[in-house]
């Protein structure tokens, strides 16, 4: 299955057959999803898909929850192991939306994807909006393959840098990448040996993902001789990276790794930080 759906393919799947989550996710997104969202969505919150760290130093600003919490948060939403999920955000899948596929597949679970374009392009294709808040149905709770897979850590990011066998991506917006601005974290900047790929481009100018096979040929000529399970991706704090993620995976170039602590983790760890 690939990760991505149109929204024209959306149409034509039986309400039945799926569950629709709405993970639009960021300030005031539950308010949003009240005054309307796709017939049959249920809204999550970023805040569902991480926990709040003591010390952001160690892992991030959106350290991953346990996966025993995440399988009862998918109980609660009416998902099972074999259910097909559907995922939608208004930010063409580069916030929670992709993060929740991802979470997905690093448990095992494969009938999941996102919406390409996001509310913005169901509306367009007609799909209807609605302020009824549905009731997912009470399911056992969901039992994970495993723990999540395709995470490395801040020590092997370090190392992956410096190896030319390896890639670093940070997806971050290139101002942010270059240390001329940093609106979040503490301090600007990027780890030395990581490129910058931003994850807009894996956008067409339409807000939705570009082509499988142009998606290809572009990372192909990032990855070099490379290999794509050679590859980590990051970001701020491991969100938007899974853009990223998702656009190789719709890509067919498999294996690439996560670095969920990103640069929220690394520059607070009083670590070397490149700017150029």
């Amino acid at each position: 299955m690939l990760p991505l759906i149109e929204a024209e393919e959306l149409k034509k799947l039986d309400k039945d057959t799926y569950v629709l989550i709405d993970a639009r996710g960021f300030g005031n997104s539950r308010e949003r999803y009240k005054q309307g969202h796709l017939e049959g969505a249920v809204y999550v919150d970023l805040e569902d898909l991480a926990v709040h760290p003591e010390n952001p130093a160690y892992g991030g600003r959106h350290p991953l929850p346990g996966v025993e919490d995440f399988a009862r948060l998918l109980g609660s939403l009416g998902i099972t192991e074999q259910t097909h999920v559907v995922i939608y955000d208004d930010k063409a899948g580069a916030n929670p939306a992709a993060r929740l596929w991802w979470m997905l597949r690093a448990v095992g679970h494969e009938q999941v994807q996102v919406l390409s374009g996001g509310l913005q392009a169901a509306v367009d294709a007609g799909l209807n909006l609605t302020t009824m808040i549905p009731v997912p149905p009470v399911v056992t709770q969901y039992i994970t393959k495993h723990n999540y897979t395709g995470t490395v850590t801040l020590d092997e990011v370090a190392e992956a840098a410096k190896n030319p066998s390896k890639i670093v991506i940070d997806v971050r917006e290139t101002p942010r990448y270059l240390g001329q601005t940093e609106p979040i974290d503490l301090i600007a900047g990027h780890i030395p040996g990581a490129i910058n790929v931003p994850y807009t481009t894996n956008l067409s100018p339409a807000t939705r993902y570009l082509p499988g096979s142009e998606l290809k040929a572009n990372y192909l000529n990032v990855f070099g001789e490379v290999q794509p399970n050679q590859v980590i991706v990051h970001c701020g704090s491991g969100v938007t990276a899974c853009h990223t993620l998702l656009a190789l995976e719709q890509a067919g170039l498999l294996g690439a790794q996560l670095y969920v602590g990103s640069w929220s983790e690394w520059s607070r760890r009083d670590l070397p930080i490149a700017t150029e």
